[in-house]
């Protein structure tokens, strides 16, 4: 089992000596101070609770732990931790609340408050900083997506009569091979699935079916790749694609279209040779333009299309192609979502035409696209202690940073007389009581978990908190 007393910061095992004496609590608060949106969407706190926060400590983590420290150089708080051990049957002495999972919150905001429960050692709420400040990254990649899913469903509220079907998987994961550990492709696969249906990220489905009691999250198609296409050899092209349409009759299937020349295989292969085929066939066939300029793709693609399937107009005015659709995996990011369905529609063609595919800066990030902490400038700082009887709201001001001015006392969210939602001090409340506005519910309790949430319930509370318009120029 995995040794939860070594899942922190080295310099955090020498804290314990360092807060001032007779400390019976304290209270730390996760948020986001700043970042891309102005707000964020709250996820996946849950899988750090099940598989972490939930698991007892044992003697034989500290002994372990003790070697590792000391010969590392560090002095260890044995004593405490036996304590724990002992006195609480190795189970984490926390209480920890959140807004709910799935929610959209305004950055400056708390998303999380982490206090002890026990007087003996309530150095315990920041030793877990390290572990549960991770949820930055679940929170982030939902952001992202979240943000990806604005953009689409502003050009299918402009171009197409089917929005709510069509939005659901209008981007889709790519990004299984694109991320550092199985841990992550799970964690954040999940991310993305709280706004989409699409993906291929298997261990997203496997980490949404344990840890948010999803039986299937997420669809995928039969799709090709490039070995797929290439291993029939360039004079057995139009064979490679006609065995994708004869394997698999029904239903939509994916089709890689630029192994050689992409302009060739849509307008001659697909569009003359196959077209009868794919007009008899049932279900879609999806092209994917894989490389190259991804607006000239798409719309030579759907000039060819046009012409030779046919297409239809819907009651917004704007072109639907008959029997094909496109799929663009290549380049995606904020931007380029942006500028693909805004050529769409200047060129008089509905978004549903077109599904983009992400990749690593999805679930990872590159050039393109921000995944890391300091996307959205996620911190978890103390804000309360208590010396003795005497509550104490604590905090930093660095005078060479102001961004970095963190929050005073027990925190907590509500919505206020004016319908919008505030963080507020709490101090001035006993321990275990909240503001009676609070938005924000227990969790975590003494090593148990109390309240879980299923992906059903994520997805639906999307909008409880806040709703943020599309923040970005819209031309018209």
């Amino acid at each position: 089992m995995k040794n939860l007393i070594l899942s922190t910061d080295s310099y955090k095992i020498t804290h314990p000596f360092q807060y001032p004496e007779n400390m019976t609590y304290m209270h730390d608060y996760i948020e986001s101070r700043g970042g891309l949106y102005g707000y964020v969407k709250f996820f996946g706190l849950q899988y750090y609770l099940m598989e972490y926060l939930t698991k007892k400590i044992t003697n034989e983590m500290i002994d372990e732990a003790k070697e590792i420290c000391e010969l590392h150089g560090l002095p260890f708080f044995e004593e405490g931790w036996r304590y724990i051990v002992e006195k609480l049957d190795g189970k984490l002495p926390l209480r920890i609340r959140t807004v709910p999972e799935g929610s959209v919150v305004k950055n400056h905001n708390v998303l999380v408050t982490v206090e002890s429960t026990d007087k003996n050692v309530p150095w315990i709420v920041g030793w877990v900083e390290t572990l549960l400040l991770k949820v930055w990254y679940p929170i982030t990649v939902a952001t992202f997506s979240y943000k990806a899913k604005q953009i689409i469903k502003h050009f299918l509220e402009e171009t197409s009569d089917n929005v709510e079907s069509e939005l659901k998987f209008k981007l889709h994961d790519f990004g299984y091979r694109g991320v550092s550990s199985e841990e992550s492709a799970g964690i954040g696969g999940m991310a993305h699935l709280t706004n989409f249906y699409g993906t291929d990220t298997l261990n997203a489905l496997v980490f949404a079916r344990k840890y948010y009691n999803e039986k299937i999250a997420a669809y995928s198609v039969p799709a090709s790749e490039h070995s797929t296409m290439t291993s029939w050899t360039q004079k057995f092209e139009k064979e490679a694609y006609e065995n994708m349409l004869d394997k698999f009759p029904k239903g939509i299937v994916s089709i890689v279209l630029d192994s050689y020349n992409f302009f060739n295989a849509v307008e001659n292969i697909i569009g003359k040779d196959l077209r009868e085929k794919i007009l008899a066939r049932d279900g879609m066939v999806t092209i994917r333009p894989d490389s190259g300029d991804a607006i000239t793709n798409i719309l030579f693609a759907l000039e060819s299309l046009e012409k030779n399937f046919g297409y239809t107009i819907n009651s917004k005015g704007y072109k639907v192609i008959n029997k094909v659709r496109i799929l663009q995996g290549d380049g995606i990011n904020e931007d380029t979502i942006w500028d693909i369905y805004k050529s769409l529609k200047d060129n008089k063609y509905s978004a549903e035409n077109v599904t983009l595919g992400c990749g690593g800066s999805l679930l990872q990030g590159n050039e393109k696209s921000s995944i890391n902490r300091d996307t959205h400038k996620f911190a978890m700082k103390c804000s309360c202690i208590k010396i003795g009887n005497e509550v104490r709201d604590v905090y930093k001001n660095p005078v060479t940073d102001k961004g970095k001015v963190s929050k005073k006392g027990r925190l907590d969210l509500i919505k206020n007389k004016n319908g919008e939602f505030e963080t507020v001090n709490i101090s001035d409340l006993p321990e275990n009581q909240y503001h009676e506005d609070s938005v924000m519910e227990c969790v975590f309790e003494n090593g148990k978990i109390l309240k879980t949430y299923t992906f059903e319930e994520v997805r639906k509370n999307e909008s409880l908190l806040y709703n943020p318009s599309l923040i970005r120029e819209v031309s018209k």
